[in-house]
This record gives structure tokens, sequence and C-alpha cells, in this order.
């Protein structure tokens, strides 16, 4: 695994950056994930053919957790910055407390043969809950899918959901994107699930890799960024 860098960035408090909060943190949700998204490019974008190589999420508005394979830098002055290396040291049957903010997706074939359409997990469960009072079974369908959708990462990426995980704050994302003259661009639309709680590592090798890549789609929106400690014994 290459050297990563874990980091929090709050909005300077100062005149200046003050000044343009309501620009750059909006009140409204949608908006501040797409103003999010370009502040936190900037403590990485060096060069303009930069592909991105970070990880975020937002923890208060103007303020922000990364992972990235290179420090952040504040060029614009905009933020106060910290971090520090991240290489956690993990064996086997390590347990961790995990916080996750995710886009959970689910691969459905509809043509043989074909690559399966994605869909957002929980939309795909409500749709698939026939013969169900939906609104009232909202909550557990929202559970049940997202924990379902952990689990299958956890196969995959050296890991298994162990006790204490919560599903909640799912939300639909919608971010109206910019377009050429007299053309409309459909609007970026994603769902967000928060999942918390203990998991215990099987692979670290592959653990760490997955937490480098992120988990989920959206990532370039503040979603695929995992927190985690270590867990307190039971």
């Amino acid at each position: 695994m290459t050297d990563l860098f874990l980091g929090r960035a709050r909005l300077r408090r100062d005149a200046p950056a003050q000044a343009l909060a309501r620009l750059l943190v909006p009140d409204d949700g949608a908006a501040r994930v797409a103003a999010s998204h370009h502040l936190v490019w900037s403590l990485f974008a060096d060069t303009p053919d930069r592909r991105r190589d970070f990880l975020w999420r937002e923890e208060a508005p103007g303020q922000f957790m990364t992972l990235s394979s290179r420090p952040p830098s504040d060029e614009h002055s905009l933020f106060t910055v910290d971090y520090q290396p991240f290489a956690p040291a993990l064996d086997p049957g390590d347990h961790l407390s995990f916080s996750l903010r995710a886009n959970p997706v689910i691969a459905r074939q509809t043509t043989p043969g074909q690559r399966g359409r994605r869909h957002d997990v929980v939309m795909d469960a409500l749709y698939r809950s026939e013969g169900v009072d939906r609104a009232s079974e909202r909550p557990n369908l929202i559970a049940t899918a997202g924990t379902a959708w952990l689990a299958r990462q956890g196969e995959a990426h050296g890991f298994a959901p162990a006790y204490a995980v919560t599903v909640d704050g799912y939300e639909t994302v919608r971010i109206a994107r910019e377009a050429a003259r007299g053309s409309k661009a459909p609007p970026i639309r994603f769902g967000r699930l928060d999942i918390a709680g203990v998991l215990k590592v099987t692979d670290p090798p592959l653990f760490l890799a997955a937490l480098a890549a992120g988990f989920g789609k959206s990532r370039a929106f503040g979603c695929g960024l995992m927190l985690i400690r270590r867990a307190p014994k039971a």
C-alpha cells in the first residue's frame, strides 16, 4: 500500500474566509455537497490535469476529513489544515470501530450477457418490497439493505461486520450539473447512507487497500471514506 495521509481541514474563521462563507458553505444540503466538492479539490489540485487520489467527507459545515496519497496543501489560505501519516498496523481478528458515509449500489442484470445496471440499494429494496407498507417499513428496509451491502463489502475487502452496526441518515442527493449552452445535462443523483459500528479485520492488506480506495460510489462527492479506530474491548 502506498503512503497515506489522514487530514482534517476547517474553514478559517478570520475575516477574508468568513466573508465568503455563505458562498463556500451554502445552507442547502445538495448545494453544499457541490461546493464542498470544489473546496476539497482545492487542497489537492496542484496541476490542472491531476486525477483524484483522495477521499473526503464533511464532518460539519466547512469541516472535512480527508484520506489521501499526498498531504493536503491550502494554496488559497481558506483552511486550517492538519494531517498525519496513516499507516495502521492491523492483524487478523482485530476489532475496529468505524464510521462510513457511502453511496451503496447493487448491480442488477436486465439482459443476459450484458453488464448489470447499478441501482441504489435502498431504492432497489423499496422497489422489490411488494405486499408491504413501504412507508411504515422504510426504516427496516433501509437498515436491512445497508447492512447486507456492508456484509458484501466485507466479504470482498477483508473485514466482517461484528456488532453494534447502525444504518441511518438515508437521503437522496441531487446536484445540478453545468451544461453547454443550448443543452440540458441531467443532474447528478445518488443515495447516501451513514453506517457505523464495529468490524472485525479478516485480511489486513486487503482491508487497508480498500480503505485507501474507498467504499461504494460517488467518492468525488464526499462518500466512501471509512474512518476507523481501535474498538474498546467488549
